[in-house]
């Protein structure tokens, strides 16, 4: 009986998540989410360890400003990557086969190991110029072990640049599975080495994040071999797939420089607060960014292989019909969430991180700074699901201008609103920033797509 129910519901599921594009979209946005969610949760356990271990002390403080360089360094080179090249490569294998979308792989992949190397041999050499604006309000000690922390971390740029490229390929052959479990195994290392050391303090979050970073490599290999991909990269030429490529990615990664500055701006801000000002935003994030991560991660896999599909062929209406739909699911499921997070606020920062080190005075808090970044939920999700359609659509230039509007009303907001409401106030000024780039994004998206149709 239960064989048949479960058949039953395979049956069901294959059904609900085949045929139409939209289907398709939903049907792997879901797998992603769910292996997200697996993943998060492991994640969150982590997170428990930490604040059992570390509160809002300065051993967290410290880890915390190492790892942003890296994390952005990751983000706007590898991530703009990924973006640059998952529409060219699913358009050369929809036109010219596979065997010529993996040399465009193989090559972008050879360039992105230089352009990593590069930026962490960068990153090192200008320590000590950087470390100490962003960490302006850390006294002598503090800042040296942020020096520390950074020169050990710094090897997670390759590592999760090479990931980053690696998935995207994967998801382009719509194996979206694997890709999105796998990170499961950081935060799983990363428990074993706290729980494991006694002496290693925030070196312990170092070391599993390396390791973890490793592991995730691996099975992400394992897995394009069995695609008859190869992973070693070999330099083909400039030829013009891999200049589409380049055109695409400059404008690409100046959006992602200019957005990801806004995270060093946040905290180096909070840097200059209360001291656990760093530590408390932080943690005032975790549980918004849970819900978030899941929906644009299963979006994001799954949005950018089906639309430049459909841009391929030219499929306009289909865009069109696609982004209208998905945007007001997104806001008819988000808005109510948003409101869960902030009535049940303190009660969910109290259960998850009230113990240990972490007390009453910081729940309460975390909480306030949680509320005010609650309300970037619905606009957040529906600006990165917009920002997949203009990928798509290899319109690299609008995320630039947009970026570069958000970075702007970033700072601004983050000077206002922390005259008045301290740390929290940074959380306050991202929520509007969303809410600016939602506009923003939207408003040229429509306008794009209008002159497609108009055309064909």
């Amino acid at each position: 009986m239960k064989i048949l129910r479960l058949e039953n519901i395979l049956i069901f599921w294959k059904k609900l998540t085949s045929g139409s594009t939209n289907r398709k979209i939903f049907g792997a946005a879901m797998i992603v989410g769910m292996g997200t969610l697996f993943v998060k949760v492991a994640a969150m356990f982590k997170e428990l360890v930490v604040a059992w271990k570390f509160g809002t002390g300065d051993a967290l403080d410290a880890f915390l400003i190492a790892l942003l360089v890296p994390s952005f360094i990751i983000n706007v080179v590898a991530g703009s990557l990924k973006a640059a090249l998952i529409p060219t490569y699913m358009q050369v294998r929809e036109k010219a086969g596979r065997k010529a979308a993996e040399k465009l792989f193989s090559g972008v992949t050879l360039a992105s190991i230089v352009m990593l190397m590069i930026t962490t041999a960068l990153t090192l050499l200008l320590a000590p110029v950087y470390l100490p604006l962003i960490a302006a309000g850390f006294d002598r000690e503090k800042l040296d072990l942020t020096f520390q922390l950074t020169y050990a971390i710094s090897p997670l740029i390759v590592l999760s640049g090479i990931q980053m490229i690696w998935g995207g390929v994967l998801n382009a052959g719509e194996r979206f599975a694997l890709v999105a479990v796998s990170p499961i195994l950081t935060p799983v290392i990363t428990i074993l080495l706290l729980l494991a050391s006694e002496n290693w303090g925030s070196f312990s979050l170092v070391a599993g994040l390396i390791v973890g970073g490793i592991a995730e490599m691996a099975i992400l290999a394992v897995a394009l071999n069995r695609q008859k991909i190869s992973i070693l990269p070999k330099w083909y030429g400039f030829n013009s797939e891999f200049i589409q490529v380049a055109t695409q990615y400059a404008p690409t990664v100046a959006a992602s420089f200019l957005m990801c500055s806004a995270i060093i701006i946040d905290q180096s801000m909070a840097a200059m607060l209360a001291p656990g000002s760093v530590a408390a935003l932080t943690y005032g994030n975790r549980v918004v960014s849970l819900p978030i991560l899941l929906v644009t991660t299963g979006l994001n896999a799954a949005v950018v292989p089906y639309f430049s599909k459909m841009i391929a062929t030219e499929d306009w209406s289909g865009v069109n019909h696609t982004l209208k739909g998905y945007l007001k699911l997104i806001f008819s499921t988000t808005i109510p969430l948003t409101a869960i997070v902030i009535i049940f606020s303190e009660l969910i920062v109290s259960l998850l991180f009230q113990r240990g080190s972490f007390t009453a005075s910081d729940t309460r808090i975390v909480a306030n700074i949680q509320n005010f970044y609650a309300l970037q939920i619905p606009f957040y999700v529906s600006a990165v699901f917009i920002v997949d359609v203009i990928v798509s659509l290899r319109k690299s230039y609008i995320l630039m201008w947009g970026s570069g509007l958000n970075l702007i009303a970033n700072v601004a907001g983050n000077f206002i609103f922390m005259h008045f409401l301290g740390v929290k106030g940074i959380a306050l000024s991202t929520s509007c920033v969303y809410l600016i780039s939602f506009s923003f994004l939207l408003f040229f998206a429509l306008k794009f797509l209008k002159q497609s149709q108009a055309n064909n």
